[in-house]
């Protein structure tokens, strides 16, 4: 084997509050279940994952921030902190020059809960201070030294921690004060309603200063500005705070006295509604500051997540100071983000740009956050996916969608290639199908294609579990299998055929019979979200589309599709709603929730299974492919079905099961409607549950994969009976995977993929031999490890699915290798062979 490529990462964001920041380095960070995602906002794909959490990744904060890129300007190496469910703190480095990762040290373990929020500042070129809060009702402040030389070691020390009673903090803001280089201050707030604001030295322990009150519900988030000037010097700080009550609240803390102005007694400025409403005086070292209501912003119509200034645009000149734009943004579980600016007569704060109106798919924002130079705004949401706009007005504001990444916001249960390798699709608790494909654009990747994710076929009502690509003759057609005991039946639509030639060509084209053979041009969702009516193009023609905004003013109504044919990524507006296949067949048979699907490499028999604790529960059953009559029940376990796979010559059908077995069936298929088949062998394989399995494409072998840790490779004797070949090395963690893969002019050398449960992905290299016994020819296999993936490539939770593309009538010399997992990520690999 040559070296293994990233190809693509799909995978969307945890649905947690301080999950996303967006650095300096003009890259997001994200939790992804247990691993942290980098994607780049300008090329819209996920650029790798970061493993080393035990548990999902709660928040995330870039050192230096977007606010502070101006302070480093010459920083080689950015550092990322990132939160878990556990309490555990991760410090990462990345590099600018070489576009590295490295995990450079894990913060003592001192929350004992899930880490909420994580906010820092710099504070040196070399030294940057952070603090993270915790369910536990702690707050952990540290001071990280940066590494003076390439590669050097990062140094943590605690400068403090204080706990704060029965109510925790949820959000945090750390800054310096402004007229004291050596004083911070840290504003927290969360279930007590008030905001809470403590100072210290740089180097030495923070005293509890004031409470703020005025918000009416929790805090939910905290940010502080840049220091602003009053009379030429910046003397003022303004603080930002964020409430389930809907409300903004702008804070004033305005420097009073200190020992540079202390000859000047402090006086009152002319008398004005803020004289009267002046909060308190907080004191650190010999300054005064005083605390002031400064506005309060009310627009939103429900809780509002988060809010954040704009970061300045430019970096400054020399000697010139950076200026604070005033500027702010806000996202709300009211499905907007708004942008706030004052009013320039009044001073007034002003909502001047919303966006995200009529995003009735988004279910609300958890957060907002500006770009490094302030002209683009991403939220993420309820739905783990990201909403970006960018500012593309020259001489006024415009604010337009842009393409993100996306991907399921749940554990990834099953893959499949399409027959012709132009697209994967995916199934996921998260109650989603996605396709991804490659998409031919003129400016992006070196051979031509960036991978998206293009349609959304069915948006359900249960958890996936299974799903199955009909692999024969005709439209594009699949199976899937969720917590119900119904199979469903989905047929691509013309206007999935016309984008899917789209984004391969970048021209409109289909054959010429295309619009006479599929009369159905979308779907739409039914109102409890289980089976999706077709649109047919006839009925578009005659009738005038309904705008998609007529009924969002009702409660839970959901607007009509508006299917079109695709010319560029979608956005998560359009997939959500616009890319919906339409359900043609409802499969009823099985007693229990539905588990795995396979069909056969000619598209005439569809196998299901179900979950099951009896044997006639864990009866296999055969659909026919058109008439979607069940054709055959095969009895042979005692517990779930957990694997199937057809031979690739459709002689067998193999199963694998909890119940430690494996078992071989004969199929043979003869006339319209006349299946047989007949139990071959069924035996005991493993020590522990059967996960996977798969056959040799070039004969009858096969291979089992097993939580005892183990594979083994069977072959199959005269067409009655099965015998054990080989048993490969024993892996370290179980094996839930496997995918066998072959090439035609490697016929005697197969290659294994392997995933395991802890996430990571082995390839190995099977030769196939023939010994002569008792003057029969029997085959055997020379198995040998021919690459261990990179950790940084693989999944960080168990691999649930690996499938080679089809590369029968391609070069061998590169092969596609997709998998899934249960951190929510759908991959792309590229393995050369030599």
């Amino acid at each position: 084997m040559e070296e293994v490529k990233r190809v693509f990462i799909g995978a969307g964001c945890n649905r947690i509050v301080n999950n996303v920041s967006w650095g300096a380095s003009g890259l997001v960070a994200f939790g992804a279940q247990n691993a942290v995602a980098i994607f780049c906002p300008k090329t819209a794909q996920i650029l790798t994952t970061l493993p080393g959490h035990n548990a999902t990744v709660n928040c995330t904060q870039w050192i230096p921030s977007t606010k502070e890129a101006f302070k480093v300007q010459h920083l080689e190496n950015h550092y990322l902190l990132s939160g878990d469910a556990n309490g555990a703190i991760i410090v990462w480095e990345f590099s600018l020059k070489d576009r590295k990762w490295r995990n450079v040290l894990q913060v003592p373990k001192t929350h004992k809960k899930g880490v909420t929020c994580i906010s820092g500042t710099v504070v040196s070129q070399t030294a940057s201070i952070f603090a993270s809060t915790s369910s536990d009702s702690t707050v952990n402040v540290w001071e990280l030294l940066l590494p003076s030389t390439i590669g050097g070691d990062c140094k943590l020390s605690c400068l403090d921690s204080f706990s704060l009673g029965s109510k925790p903090m949820v959000a945090l803001s750390l800054a310096e004060l402004p007229g004291s280089t050596a004083h911070l201050v840290l504003a927290m707030g969360g279930l007590d309603n008030k905001i809470h604001l403590y100072c210290g030295e740089r180097a030495g322990k923070f005293t509890h200063s004031c409470e703020l009150k005025g918000h009416t519900d929790w805090i939910r988030c905290l940010d502080f500005s840049l220091p602003t000037s009053t009379s030429g010097e910046k003397d003022s700080l303004l603080l930002l705070s964020s409430s389930q009550d809907r409300c903004i609240r702008l804070w004033k803390i305005a420097l009073c006295s200190s020992p540079a102005n202390s000859e000047i007694p402090y006086r009152k400025k002319e008398i004005g509604l803020a004289s009267y409403i002046e909060g308190p005086v907080i004191i650190t070292g010999s300054s005064s500051y005083q605390i002031s209501p400064e506005s309060l912003l009310i627009g939103h119509e429900d809780w509002v997540y988060s809010v954040q200034w704009q970061p300045p645009s430019s970096t400054p000149a020399e000697g010139n100071d950076v200026c604070q734009p005033q500027s702010i943004l806000s996202a709300s579980m009211d499905k907007t983000m708004m942008i706030w600016q004052p009013e320039k007569t009044t001073g007034i704060w002003m909502n001047v740009v919303t966006v995200g109106e009529l995003s009735h798919c988004a279910l609300g924002f958890y957060g907002g956050h500006w770009s490094p130079c302030g002209d683009s705004i991403l939220a993420h949401g309820y739905g783990g996916s990201f909403h970006l706009w960018r500012n593309v007005g020259v001489n006024f504001e415009d604010w337009q969608p842009q393409k993100v990444p996306s991907g399921h916001f749940a554990a990834v249960t099953d893959i499949a290639w399409s027959r012709s390798g132009d697209f994967m699709l995916s199934v996921s608790h998260d109650q989603t199908t996605r396709i991804y494909a490659p998409w031919k654009e003129e400016v992006c990747s070196e051979d031509g294609y960036t991978w998206h994710e293009i349609a959304r076929p069915q948006v359900h009502g249960h958890d996936f579990n299974c799903v199955a690509i009909i692999q024969g003759k005709g439209n594009h057609r699949f199976v899937s299998g969720a917590d119900e005991k119904v199979a469903r039946v989905f047929e691509a639509p013309l206007s999935f055929l016309k984008t899917l030639s789209y984004a391969h060509f970048q021209k409109s084209f289909a054959p010429e019979d295309l619009q006479d053979n599929v009369q159905i041009l979308g779907a739409n969702m039914s109102a409890l979200g289980l089976s999706q009516k077709p649109i047919y193009v006839q009925a578009t023609n005659e009738a005038p589309q309904k705008s998609s905004n007529d009924d969002l003013d009702t409660l839970g109504a959901i607007p009509d599709a508006v299917p079109v044919v695709l010319t560029k990524p979608p956005i998560e507006e359009q997939l959500a709603l616009n890319t919906l296949w339409p359900e043609s067949h409802k499969l009823y048979g099985h007693g229990n929730e539905l588990f795995s699907l396979c069909c056969d490499h000619e598209g005439k028999i569809v196998a299901s299974s179900c979950k099951a604790q009896s044997a006639t529960v864990a009866e296999i059953w055969l659909w026919q492919v058109g008439s979607w009559k069940a054709v055959g029940r095969l009895q042979s376990h005692n517990l779930t079905v957990t694997n199937m796979q057809f031979s690739h010559d459709n002689a067998f059908l193999l199963a694998v099961s909890r119940d430690r077995q494996f078992s071989l069936f004969s199929i043979n298929t003869t006339g319209v409607d006349n299946v047989s088949y007949e139990l071959v062998a069924r035996q005991e394989a493993h020590k522990r549950i059967i996960w996977t399995c798969s056959w040799n494409p070039f004969g009858h072998e096969f291979a089992t994969g097993s939580r005892d840790k183990t594979v083994k490779i069977w072959g199959v004797q005269n067409k009655s009976s099965v015998k054990q070949l080989i048993t490969l090395p024993q892996f370290t963690s179980s094996v839930t995977a496997l995918s066998w893969c072959g090439c035609s002019s490697l016929r005697n050398k197969g290659i294994l993929a392997v995933g395991m449960e802890s996430g990571l992905i082995e390839v190995w290299t099977l030769s196939r031999n023939k010994i002569d016994v008792s003057g029969m020819e029997v085959p055997s296999f020379d198995a040998a490890v021919a690459v261990r993936f990179d950790p940084f490539m693989c999944h960080v939770s168990t691999v649930h699915r690996l499938a080679w593309k089809d590369i029968e009538n391609e070069d061998c010399r590169t092969l596609q290798l997709a998998s899934c997992g249960a951190d929510h990520c759908v991959r792309v690999f590229q393995v050369g062979v030599n």
